[in-house]
């Protein structure tokens, strides 16, 4: 017997405001038949194509503990850098910029939600794809001569 991932649940303050502010963040959709609405302890969110759930819960602590979750974001239709400018320009922080940390094209970008949850930010699938592209590419355009 095993066990599968339901969701995955964020303590935070505010379940309404933090699950709106990933719901667009990622591009994430709540269920129209439970709709999230201010006030709400418990704020659910979902990516459509996927089907990975995140669920916002509020706690009565006023100090919440320090790692209460960490996720990895892959952008979409972003590269990297536009995502993270997104992200900036709606509110996350720059914690640490990792990109390049294992050379050329390696790396990803350590962010704060406006609560304080850290996340980082990948590099696209197109992104990642890329250095394969480019070594496909090379040994086409430049065959091996045997003698």
């Amino acid at each position: 017997m095993s066990v599968f991932l339901s969701h995955t649940t964020i303590d935070c303050h505010d379940a309404f405001a933090l699950s709106e502010w990933w719901r667009a963040a990622l591009d994430y959709a709540m269920d129209p038949e439970d709709p999230n609405l201010p006030g709400h302890e418990q704020c659910m969110i979902h990516d459509p194509e996927s089907g990975h759930r995140l669920l916002f819960h509020e706690v009565p602590d006023q100090r919440l503990p320090g790692k209460r979750i960490h996720l990895d974001v892959r952008p979409r239709e972003r590269d990297q850098g536009a995502e993270a400018s997104w992200l900036l320009a709606h509110g996350a922080t720059l914690i640490e910029d990792r990109r390049g940390i294992r050379g050329p094209g390696s790396g990803w970008l350590t962010m704060a939600d406006p609560e304080g949850n850290q996340f980082c930010v990948l590099r696209s699938l197109d992104e990642t794809a890329e250095p394969a592209r480019r070594a496909t590419s090379d040994s086409i355009s430049s065959p091996t001569v045997i003698p």
